[in-house]
């Protein structure tokens, strides 16, 4: 089966590490829900990798904080289309852009075609 995936990268403060978390919880349980196969929020844990470009670098980490990387997965991107539809519909998601644990204007996203699926 082709699936489709929402890919996030973001920096958050340490000290919101928790409230993300939180509100992380509760939008992955809207998104599935709404029928997105599934929804991980993933924190930096070694980050420091020669060789090559890492994310700290791309999101301009500042000292007292961390990166997030995150996905959500769905059966196709029309499938992706509709879940999303739904999400931003959905009350619950009504969030105040300014009270968020993180700034939105870093967050990198993006979503992408499944090219390899073991």
């Amino acid at each position: 089966m082709a699936r489709y995936v929402d890919g996030f990268v973001l920096p958050v403060p340490k000290k919101s590490v928790e409230a993300y978390r939180r509100m992380a919880h509760k939008a992955g349980k809207i998104w599935r829900e709404h029928g997105a196969v599934e929804f991980l929020e993933c924190v930096g844990d070694d980050l420091k990798v020669k060789g090559v470009t890492p994310f700290p670098s791309r999101v301009r980490l500042k000292a007292g904080e961390t990166v997030f990387f995150s996905f959500i997965v769905f059966k196709s991107r029309m499938h992706r289309d509709r879940v999303n539809a739904k999400v931003m519909k959905d009350p619950r998601m009504d969030m105040d852009p300014t009270s968020m644990p993180f700034d939105p204007k870093r967050m990198l996203y993006g979503g992408f075609k499944v090219l390899v699926d073991l």
